[in-house]
Order: C-alpha cells, then structure tokens, then sequence
C-alpha cells in the first residue's frame, strides 16, 4: 500500500505587500498550493529560475527590479504560466505586461476567488485529454499539444502557455475563420466585451515567433471585422 500523497502544485508569488502577500499565500495554500513568496524583483527573478515553479504571480511595482524586467529575464527559460498583479487601470501596463510574456493579468484589489480561478484555469490548459488529437502538422510546422512543443523545419519556436493555446486553437481549425469572441471565450472563459486587446497582442507575438508577415502571412491572417485565419492544409 503506498502512502504517497498527490505533488502539491508550486506557485512563485513576488509581491511587496507584506499584507496582500499574505492574503494570497494563506488562501492558496488552503486550497493545497505550495507557495514560496519574494518581496524584490531581483530575489523574485532568482527564485523563479531555481525553483521552476508551476506557476508565477508577479506583481509590477518592486523594489531591485520591476515586474516588466522580471517577466522579461525569465521568459528565456521559464515557460511556465505568469500573471501579473497591476494596481493600474491603465491598459498599457496591461499590453506591456502580455508583451514582455506574461500570459495573464489581474488588476488589484485582488479579489481572491477570482485570482484562484485564472490561476486554476492556466494550470489546467496543460491537461491533454487521451483521446484528443496530439499532434498536428501544417507545411513546416509541426504542433504538439502533448509535449506542448512547437517546431517549424524542425527548430524549436519558444511560446508561452497561452500562445501555445491560442496557436493550437487555431491549428485544429486551420482553414476556418476563428473570430475575437471564440478566441477570447477560450482564453478566458468569458464573453468578449469588444475593447480588451489583448487576443490581438497574443496574435501579434505569434506572428513575431512563428516568423510570420501579416502583410504577406504565411499563417495567421487577419479577417478584418472578424477574426483570424490559419492558412494552409494538414498533413
């Protein structure tokens, strides 16, 4: 009989704020989190790349270094799902924080409840059901959902867990028109309201990794009015 008990998820949180520092560390851990916490960005930084945590909750404003650095030191080899605490309303620091990788934001107050489900919806995209289809290949491009790898003529493309998911999205409806609404629904799990961009920073990201020209796409084409278009035929 094994006594084994089930690998608790780990979670970087780097937070300043000694008092919502704790709010999120003791109601992460009661819902069976392990969650190690730095105050500095440049602890943070170090942290996040010798644990390789599960998960990163990245707050903008640090002391050492701020959360944009951060984000954008640790992209190269942290993979992982991020999201960044913003105390702005401001929808740059929103678009800046995508842009630098991070896959998801929430602005403060952070209302726990709502923080635990974006957390729990990042974590299970990495969850391949059996009897899904696993890998695709389009031309050059080979997409892997259970390894969650992408490559094209076999050099590995380095993509975040929800441009992962967007570009699978897309790959498994190569050749039909995918709009803002669908996209967002499945990122989010929630109706687009018609004025958050950031679907169109994840697309914009893809085409930068994948090599991509949206004069001239070889991939992705925007369907002005409607939405986007994975080019090409599976083989």
């Amino acid at each position: 009989m094994s006594n084994s008990t089930p690998k608790r998820e780990k979670i970087v949180l780097v937070e300043d704020d000694d008092g919502l520092a704790g709010l999120i560390k003791e109601r992460l851990e009661a819902e069976g989190f392990a969650v190690l916490r730095s105050a500095n960005g440049i602890e943070g930084r170090d942290l996040i790349l010798a644990e390789s945590p599960d998960l990163v909750l990245l707050d903008i404003m640090l002391p050492g270094m701020d959360g944009f650095q951060v984000c954008r030191e640790v992209r190269p080899t942290f993979k992982g799902p991020m999201i960044i605490l913003t105390a702005s309303d401001d929808d740059y620091d929103e678009i800046l924080g995508l842009e630098m990788g991070a896959d998801d934001y929430v602005t403060k107050p952070v209302k726990p409840r709502i923080l635990l489900a974006r957390i729990r919806a990042l974590l299970r995209r990495a969850v391949v059901s059996p009897e899904e289809t696993t890998r695709i290949r389009l031309g050059k491009l080979i997409a892997d959902a259970k390894r969650r790898e992408v490559t094209i003529d076999e050099t590995p493309v380095e993509l975040t867990t929800i441009e992962f998911d967007l570009l699978w999205y897309l790959v498994t409806r190569t050749g039909q028109v995918v709009s803002r609404q669908d996209l967002y629904r499945k990122i989010y799990n929630l109706d687009y309201d018609g004025l958050d961009r950031s679907i169109d920073v994840y697309i914009s990201r893809l085409r930068q990794k994948l090599g991509d020209d949206s004069a001239i796409p070889h991939y992705i084409k925007t369907v002005r009015g409607v939405g986007y278009l994975l080019v090409g035929e599976k083989v």
